[in-house]
């Protein structure tokens, strides 16, 4: 008995040996594979194909280096390409081999077996190809500053060749091409200059209906006309465009972004509020895009506030935002206290976050929501108050100002209650009923994104490509053999009972 169990615990191992993961593939043996994808994406017209290739390239361009960039190009193109040495052009010279001694080991009678030599192209891949490396090769120069206005001209140079060639199977690609094209200008603190080349881009993709160029370009014009707190072209840009409906999820992410920070500047709290959301739902995970993640719920926390609710605890305890909204928790932990000196101290203690993160001036609005979050809990807790206690424990500077506030309060329906001026005081009301419109409101709108979330589910499904064909061709087989069965009836081929017997 021992002896069978050593062989079965010898068997155990031989079986985890033998289910070992392979080894992923090398950046040179994953471009290899990508090229080949676009070569079958060309020939077969599908574009799936080159979205799979393209979704591997946020991975796939942290891995690059000008070895790897040079090894592919040299396996995927001939000796003699002028492409391929318009290629390496933009790559730093390889360094010298060094040369050792070679010992002729074949006249021996125990010489080894050659290898065969790799196998070389005869010839050029399709130009989707070449756009492809050139898209690498200027994510791999973002990586230096020495290479940024280098980066800078292999954009211009890769945008004129897309725009001569102008073939409808680029689409795709050329919309990461404009992005490249947006962080060269960036990197290089030149991003207005690149303002003009994108509107003349956007109206060429508008009137070729290319949905994935024109996603791209209406992100890069609205970030250009938000870094510089253009908010007004903005506005006008998003009323004048229509956003393609067949854009992918990343886009419609940032579009949705740009929205919500147009729409909160312009007070539109509820559409901001609802733009957020889709952006968030249609965002990435948030290990794979954390600063996009970071960036939309900082904006969300403050709209939110600013409509007057209480962001959820355990938002702030996500393991990707717990340290990025440190500061934004204080903010919130003030306004649902009501305590203006609080908000005011934490306000000045992190203003130069606020002020990078470009949401200083929505985060100074919420001193109305403070006082207010105040005034709700006095109301709640005394019957009749003077403005001067009111004065003093909001901090306000006079009781003229109490007054007012607590005046607008009342007409804003935050609190119900009358001011009495003669004896300088506030007699409060009684307490809201939790089931009036209010929560049928609530109701409604939570209604509505459910409806909206099932709605964009049933857009996104996908259909395998050309599934009624093989319909068709099963229904016309069945009646192909219908016929030939009515036909050998006819004969009389089936008609033959004579060896059936009385059966």
């Amino acid at each position: 008995m021992p002896d069978v169990e050593i062989v079965k615990a010898t068997d155990k191992k031989d079986e985890k040996k033998d289910e070992r993961k392979p080894e992923p593939p090398t950046p040179t043996q994953e471009i290899k594979a990508n090229i080949a994808l676009i070569d079958r994406a060309i020939n077969d017209i599908e574009t799936r194909l080159t979205h799979r290739v393209l979704r591997s390239l946020t991975a796939l361009r942290k891995r690059i280096n000008d070895k790897v960039l040079r090894d592919a190009i040299e396996e995927n193109y001939p000796k003699d390409s002028a492409v391929k040495n318009s290629l390496l052009s933009w790559l730093p010279p390889a360094p010298p081999v060094e040369q050792s001694m070679e010992v002729d080991t074949t006249s021996g009678t125990n010489a080894a077996p050659s290898l065969p030599p790799s196998s070389k192209p005869t010839s050029d891949p399709v130009p989707e190809a070449e756009i492809y490396f050139r898209l690498l090769i200027i994510h791999h120069l973002h990586t230096s500053k020495d290479t940024y206005s280098k980066s800078m001209e292999l954009s211009h140079e890769t945008v004129d060749k897309m725009q001569s060639m102008n073939r409808r199977s680029m689409d795709p690609i050329a919309a990461k091409i404009w992005f490249a094209v947006e962080r060269s200008y960036e990197l290089g603190g030149e991003l207005a200059d690149a303002r003009p080349m994108f509107l003349a881009a956007q109206r060429t993709a508008s009137l070729r209906h290319d949905d994935d160029t024109q996603a791209s370009l209406i992100n890069r014009l609205l970030r250009g006309y938000l870094h510089y707190n253009l908010y007004d072209q903005a506005d006008k840009l998003v009323s004048k465009t229509t956003f393609p409906a067949s854009a992918s999820n990343p886009q419609y992410a940032r579009y949705h972004y740009c929205l919500g920070r147009i729409k909160a500047v312009q007070l539109n709290y509820t559409a901001a509020h609802t733009n957020l959301q889709q952006a968030i739902r249609r965002a990435p995970a948030a290990k794979t895009a954390p600063g996009f993640y970071q960036v939309v719920h900082k904006l969300f926390v403050i709209v939110e506030l600013l409509m007057g609710d209480i962001p959820d605890r355990g938002l702030f305890r996500h393991p990707v935002l717990e340290k990025a909204l440190s500061a934004y928790f204080d903010i919130v932990k003030a306004v649902r206290t009501g305590s203006l000196s609080e908000f005011q101290t934490t306000l000045n203690k992190h203003a130069a976050q606020f002020e990078a993160d470009k949401t200083y001036t929505l985060i100074v609005r919420l001193r109305q929501n403070v006082i207010k979050t105040g005034i709700r809990r006095l109301s709640l807790s005394y019957s009749r108050i003077s403005l001067r206690d009111i004065c003093l424990k909001l901090h306000l500077d006079s009781e003229e100002d109490a007054e007012y506030i607590v005046g607008k309060a009342i007409r804003d329906g935050v609190i119900e209650g009358r001011i009495v001026h003669e004896k300088g005081w506030m007699e409060c009301g009684s307490q809201k009923d939790g089931y009036g419109p209010e929560a049928s409101d609530m109701f409604g709108r939570r209604i509505g994104y459910c409806l909206d979330l099932h709605n964009e589910s049933v857009k996104a499904m996908r259909y395998p490509l050309n599934a009624h064909r093989k319909e068709l061709a099963a229904a016309q087989d069945a009646r192909e053999r219908e016929k030939e069965l009515a036909k050998e009836i006819q004969e009389g081929d089936l008609d033959d009972d004579e060896g059936l017997g009385d059966y």
